[in-house]
Formats: structure tokens, sequence, C-alpha cells
């Protein structure tokens, strides 16, 4: 289960980001939807900066409760990031009617270190809000998620 590290660095989100995982959330509500967060990876001490994202399909057998990115189209993001010169900075998915924090299937499942894993919740009012959590290898390590607006 998840921790909480007042000292833990943050995940930078511009604001069309957070908007864009929102809205996509609510598209496909009932039904969770996820992604790939392209970036600057920072390390334990750092910020991870979030540039943009990149949806996925959700091919999860059980769509509404769980979430899996096909290997083949996940392979194929990530080469796209690292293309562009950025890093993959970690993964996002939603919980349609869940809490914005990791759920024991979804600890179970991480695989990626050092990664961030966004989620976007749309419990409550609807609106949508966003937790992030830093997995370590063993355990999710809550994350501040700092939301940059975008300079027009």
């Amino acid at each position: 289960m998840p921790t909480d590290n007042p000292d833990a660095p943050a995940i930078v989100l511009p604001e069309s980001v957070r908007e864009e995982i929102l809205a996509q959330a609510r598209e496909g509500a009932p039904e969770e939807v996820c992604g790939v967060l392209a970036g600057t990876r920072g390390d334990e001490t750092t910020d991870h900066r979030v540039e943009v994202r990149h949806p996925a399909e959700n091919v999860a057998e059980t769509p509404r409760t769980r979430y899996e990115i096909d290997a083949r189209e996940q392979l194929e993001l990530m080469e796209t990031v690292e293309e562009s010169g950025r890093d993959v900075v970690g993964f996002y998915h939603s919980h349609p009617q869940g809490p914005d924090a990791p759920s024991a299937t979804d600890a179970a499942q991480a695989t990626w270190p050092d990664r961030s894993y966004v989620i976007a919740s749309l419990a409550g009012d609807g609106e949508g809000s966003l937790g992030s959590w830093r997995w370590t290898g063993e355990e999710f390590v809550a994350e501040s998620v700092r939301v940059e607006r975008s300079e027009s």
C-alpha cells in the first residue's frame, strides 16, 4: 500500500496535460483509461517533469476495474518517447468510481521503479482529481502533483 513522504519529490504537469488526462478519463468512463507520460525524469530526490502524454488503449479483460497497456503498444509508445529525446516519466490511468490512490492491484502490477503512476479519479463531483505515486520497486510513495499554468 502507498506511504506518505513529505520530503518526496513531486511530479510537475502542464495544466494542458492535466486537463487532457481528466478529459480522457471522463470520455472513457465507466471504463478505466491509461497512457504513458513523457518528459524529464528526476531521481529519488528530484521532480519528474511531464511535457506530454501518450494515450494508450486499455486492453484489460475487465476494463471497468483494471487497466492494461498491450505490450506491443507500450513498446511503441516508449520508443516514440525515446525518439523525441524525452524520458518515460511514468504512466497514468483512471479510477472512474474510486479514489486517486493506487489499489492493491495497481501495486501488484507495478513494474517500473522510479516512475510515477498518476491516477485520475472521477469520484465525488465528477470534475476529477489527480494523485501521483512513485513506485520504489516495493511500494508506492505518495508524491505531490504540481500543475503549471500554460503560458499563452
